[in-house]
């Protein structure tokens, strides 16, 4: 399998491309800002580009069969404006499967589901609200997507022992490290449960 991969050299996406490295099954072409990131080159190869920049999206998805953002807010707008330069560069292509990264803060608040979790806690932040705009433009489109939502997320190894809720946040959630994020986007390069749908996850 072919993956085109945003954010490659954030905590989850070096985290998934060292699994991917481990287990030599796919292909990787991740788009960089520098010259030298330090990717593991076995299975990834690199575009020097900007996600902000839809020529350079539609160039690392040319040849992908699915596309993963790993990106993060940057604290900025980069994570709207991207994901509008990778939903027209999906559309163009003729590209359907898309596994993106988010936050716990957009899943469902459990006390009243109409609304984002962040939004029931009363912290509103620039951050979730970047999120959520990533997922109500995703909804909109007929794309296969999933957004991979890990509550507060600590460096740490893949213990592959997590739990996982469709558009929730596990009852008690309260952390889950980028190693077993990492696992989980792994799983889903070829799983189709979560599609068009959120998963909340966390011990």
């Amino acid at each position: 399998m072919k993956i085109a991969l945003f954010g490659g050299t954030g905590r989850v996406g070096r985290a998934f491309l060292n699994r991917l490295a481990a287990d030599g099954r796919h292909s990787v072409y991740a788009l960089v800002r520098s010259e030298h990131p330090n990717l593991p080159n076995t299975c990834c190869r690199t575009l020097s580009g900007n996600a902000r920049n839809p020529d350079d999206a539609q160039a690392l998805i040319r040849e992908a069969d699915i596309v993963v953002s790993c990106l993060n807010t940057d604290g900025d707008d980069t994570l709207s404006v991207s994901i509008q330069n990778i939903i027209g560069a999906m559309n163009e292509q003729n590209k359907k499967r898309l596994i993106t990264i988010g936050t716990a803060g957009i899943l469902n608040s459990r006390q009243n589901p109409s609304i984002y979790r962040f939004e029931s806690k009363r912290r509103s932040t620039r951050a979730a609200k970047e999120h959520a705009d990533v997922y109500e433009r995703l909804v909109k489109t007929d794309l296969d997507w999933t957004i991979v939502c890990p509550t507060y997320l600590p460096d740490g190894p893949a213990s592959e022992r997590y739990r996982v809720e469709r558009d929730f946040l596990p009852i008690n959630g309260k952390e889950i490290t980028t190693g077993d994020t990492a696992h989980f986007l792994y799983t889903q390069l070829e799983c189709g449960r979560f599609i068009r749908a959120r998963a909340g996850l966390a011990y």
